[in-house]
């Protein structure tokens, strides 16, 4: 089943982001390899794909999991969470129903 997990940014997060990004894209890769990732992607301060020094409020990643437990246990692994990017993740199941 897809799993939405939805993630928010410290205030000034920027260069921690920065710092933890290889690993953080590491998982991202190795879930996209395996055919279980749908969408993945930071969330933008500012209106802009480039946003600069304003940097990112959080992230959204939406990846097959076997069930919500294990969905929640990735996501409590994140490297982006051991760096003090995330203050929060919400895990939740997802149904796709329209889109490419």
């Amino acid at each position: 089943m897809l799993y939405m997990i939805y993630s928010s940014d410290v205030e000034n997060s920027l260069e921690k982001r920065l710092e933890a990004r290889p690993a953080h894209l590491a998982r991202l890769q190795e879930l996209d390899s395996q055919g279980r990732l749908y969408v993945a992607g930071p969330l933008p301060a500012v209106d802009s794909n480039d946003p600069g020094d304003a940097g990112f409020t959080g992230s959204l990643v939406i990846a097959e999991f076997d069930s919500l437990q294990q969905a929640r246990e990735w996501a409590a692994e994140d490297p982006y969470i051991a760096a003090g990017v995330y203050d929060n993740s919400v895990v939740k199941p997802f149904k796709k129903v329209l889109g490419a």
